[in-house]
């Protein structure tokens, strides 16, 4: 058992490894005007506000770079839990932000503690989820990761993670069936306050568009990349912002092999200069 942890452990640390070494974008002027550009266009995500404020909370006090945000306008609301994150994260696989969110509610309306999940009837676990789809396969890896925890831990909790390094919790994370590179990297920097910078599909293809990654990268190697190149107090406030850019436009990404040149909303995309560099280049 050891040595399995243990050669798990080096392979974590491993993959953090740059594997474009000599891919010297983004610069961290790149990134930090980008999050700028951006910030003024879109403003910072209102769904994001809280996991903004906690981390500021859990830091103490502001990054030097970090964007000023007036936190008296928003209500925290009670800080989640990491299982509940990594949960809530795992619904959000393949579905769309407004149905793993009803998937989430319906569990936790259904099951009033997570040993109740436990002793559920897959079934049953199903039929709550069954609005975030594939629930039959999610259903599967939640009961998986309460027996894991109860089989390892005693007890259905992860706190214990905020007291481990990025690489140990990456490891602890992956043994889960179901759980992958995006999803413990949003457990990271939305539920353990880490500096980490989640690859969504958003994120992915805005970083190819504009040239941050190598056109044939594909997501593992651009997560690898983007978080050896972006600066640790610009990862949270960018990676919001370009999910949310992703979400709202759609100039500056690849569709049908060509990258669309439209005005959305009356504002020409802040990336077009970026992905015309890119070509160039």
């Amino acid at each position: 058992m050891q040595k399995s942890r243990k050669r798990k452990q080096v392979e974590v640390t491993e993959t953090r490894q740059d594997p474009y070494p000599t891919h010297s974008r983004p610069t961290a002027e790149e990134c930090r005007g980008i999050r700028d550009e951006l910030l003024a266009l879109h403003g910072f995500p209102p769904e994001f506000v809280k996991y903004r404020n906690q981390r500021l909370k859990h830091n103490m006090t502001r990054d030097k770079n970090s964007v000023p945000l007036d936190m008296s306008e928003y209500d925290e609301g009670e800080e989640e839990s990491v299982l509940d994150g990594l949960v809530k994260t795992l619904l959000s696989q393949n579905t769309t932000e407004a149905n793993s969110l009803k998937a989430f509610a319906s569990l936790k309306s259904t099951f009033p503690t997570w040993e109740h999940v436990l002793a559920a009837e897959q079934k049953c676990i199903e039929n709550a989820i069954r609005c975030g789809g594939l629930a039959p396969t999610k259903a599967a890896c939640i009961k998986n990761i309460l027996k894991c925890l109860l089989e390892s831990k005693g007890k259905l909790c992860l706190e214990y993670l905020r007291g481990l390094s990025i690489d140990e919790i990456k490891a602890e994370l992956s043994r889960f069936r179901g759980i992958g590179p995006k999803t413990v990297a949003c457990v990271l920097m939305f539920h353990l306050q880490q500096d980490d910078f989640p690859v969504d599909t958003h994120v992915f293809e805005i970083s190819k568009a504009i040239g941050w990654v190598p056109t044939a990268a594909d997501r593992n190697k651009t997560y690898l990349h983007l978080n050896q190149r972006i600066p640790k107090e610009l990862k949270f406030d960018l990676n919001c912002l370009l999910y949310t850019h992703g979400k709202l436009c759609r100039n500056c990404i690849k569709k049908g092999g060509n990258r669309q040149r439209k005005e959305s909303a009356g504002n020409l995309c802040p990336l077009l200069n970026y992905c015309e560099k890119s070509n160039k280049t």
